[in-house]
């Protein structure tokens, strides 16, 4: 838009988006599951309040190590393909997180270089506020990385109701 020669640059907002981890999918789509209720809950505040849910195709080729990708609300989600900015992303969360490998303290579990992929994938699309997980070796993984590189995104852990996480009255 043009004012008297002057060119005013509207305000474009971004809408906000989350990327949803596999153990998201492992919970929302078994309603046995002890978190089922939670992932339903945040799954229903994020449509309702038009936040962007996204799911990278690292968590769909996890998911259908046991489970069929028609399982998944594909419909639902933006799919977020893996590229060359969130490898090289990768490559420096890789980093810390092997020289800092005895702090993490990890139980029973060796670093899963998957964990840096998505955190890359979730810094680098500049929609993306949130990083949805009940993994909770991931969030130490995450701590780790907000101390050192400083992602962007904030990690949400399913464990947490999204009521607390949000600050909302839950009815």
């Amino acid at each position: 838009m043009l004012i008297h020669g002057l060119k005013i640059l509207e305000e474009v907002t971004m809408p906000k988006s989350v990327l949803l981890d596999t153990s998201f999918f492992l919970r929302f789509l078994n309603d046995q599951d002890p978190l089922f209720k939670n992932a339903d809950q945040y799954f229903r505040y994020f449509i309702d309040n038009e936040i962007n849910l996204m799911i990278s195709t690292i968590s769909i080729a996890e998911y259908c190590v046991g489970g069929d990708i028609h399982e998944l609300p594909l419909r639902n989600l933006q799919i977020v393909p893996f590229n060359l900015e969130h490898a090289k992303r990768t490559g420096e969360f890789a980093r810390i997180v092997f020289q800092n490998k005895a702090k993490l303290k990890l139980r029973e579990r060796n670093i899963i270089p998957n964990d840096t992929k998505l955190f890359a994938q979730a810094d680098i699309e500049t929609s993306v506020d949130y990083y949805l997980s009940s993994d909770s070796e991931s969030m130490k993984i995450y701590q780790l990385l907000k101390e050192r590189a400083n992602p962007r995104f904030q990690f949400i852990d399913l464990n947490i109701p999204y009521h607390q996480t949000f600050g909302v009255i839950n009815f």
